[in-house]
């Protein structure tokens, strides 16, 4: 089959899939990236994350992935439609990620698997990358036309924003690209800048980790006391830097910021090891371990509950009497921030709780 031919079954196969953006780049070294990497990393702005972060010349050179390879097949799927939130009934609820709310990258998966089942049909060898440390995929859907760069250092698709998981197929077949780089769209806009709730994005285009909520949230050890207040509502993952966005803004598809997912905190706390991990174990849980799921749903307690909640109130003493000297902190500062004494009587409050600045009730 000619290239140009095999190119075109190729795109039509991902867009019948359910991919809302689909591209062709050739494989090579994505130098630029391999050194921020290594910038970044060098800088600490990394924050102890991994990821692509762990071997910058393996997750910035796509021909170890597939010996041989040629080419890159990238595509974007949309989840920006709204979740069903929980009704709560006044009870303290936490807001995940619009990402986390369901299986997007199951399905992202499944729609590049069409991809790969044409090449392979023609003879050639096509691997899925998605979600994966062995490929920096914003950088692959860049190059291959899909997008550009926002100031937030997500990939933004022409006209159509952020809401998008990306993934590659990566392959033998020598494939034409199908378009050319996409010119930046941010212009002078700095509301990802402005809008994110502890300055986390230090220059556009720089994200600093360690006061990245969405990265904190799934980084091990304590959730560090300066941002705990900030965390807000937030269980896993944060969206402000692109609620604020203007193109997903104007979306007609996008979700309200109000109809995120979200899970009740007090039966989290409630719940077995066992159970959480069977609801929640699609997430980048620290260590698999469902202690740092409780680390966070206590902070959010601290943040969202009353004090004069008898259910509030005996939770957070259980867990002020729990074996992890961890989860003890947590609950001792969320249990300070209600303004409760050692003793459960009600003793004066140590901060306004719906202050997103440095937190007053630091307990570590």
């Amino acid at each position: 089959m000619p290239p140009e031919d095999l190119r075109r079954d190729v795109l039509e196969a991902g867009r019948r899939a359910g991919l809302a953006a689909v591209g062709v780049a050739p494989v090579e070294v994505f130098e630029s990236s391999r050194r921020i990497l290594r910038e970044r990393k060098a800088q600490g702005y990394h924050g102890g994350m991994q990821f692509t972060y762990r071997n910058p010349e393996r997750s910035t050179d796509p021909a170890r992935i597939v010996p041989g390879a040629t080419s890159l097949v990238v595509g974007a799927l949309n989840y920006s439609r709204p979740a069903e939130p929980g009704s709560g009934l006044g009870r303290p609820m936490a807001r995940v990620a619009r990402y986390a709310s369901g299986d997007v990258y199951g399905e992202l998966r499944s729609a590049l698997g069409a991809v790969v089942r044409v090449l392979m049909e023609a003879g050639h060898r096509a691997v899925v990358v998605a979600d994966d440390n062995a490929l920096v995929d914003r950088e692959a859907a860049y190059r291959a036309g899909l997008g550009y760069y926002g100031k937030n250092s997500n990939l933004l698709l022409a006209e159509s924003g952020s809401w998008f998981v990306l993934g590659t197929v990566v392959t033998d077949a020598v494939l034409p690209p199908a378009a050319e780089q996409v010119p930046d769209g941010c212009g002078p806009c700095r509301r990802c800048l402005d809008g994110c709730p502890t300055g986390a994005i230090v220059a556009p285009g720089v994200v600093d980790a360690r006061r990245c909520l969405a990265w904190l949230l799934q980084a091990t050890g304590d959730f560090p006391a300066e941002f705990r207040a900030a965390l807000g509502d937030r269980l896993y993952g944060c969206d402000d830097c692109q609620e604020v966005c203007p193109p997903n803004r104007r979306l007609p598809e996008a979700a309200d910021p109000g109809e995120e997912a979200s899970v009740d905190v007090l039966e989290l706390l409630a719940t077995g090891d066992e159970e959480l991990m069977e609801r929640h174990g699609r997430w980048y849980i620290p260590e698999r371990a469902p202690r740092y799921l409780r680390r966070n749903a206590l902070v959010v307690l601290g943040n969202t509950a009353e004090g004069t909640d008898p259910e509030v109130v005996g939770t957070l003493r259980r867990y002020q009497r729990h074996t992890d000297p961890m989860l003890v902190r947590h609950a001792t500062w969320a249990a300070q921030r209600l303004g409760l004494g050692p003793d459960g009587a009600t003793a004066p409050a140590t901060g306004d709780r719906r202050h997103t600045g440095d937190d007053p009730a630091s307990s570590s």
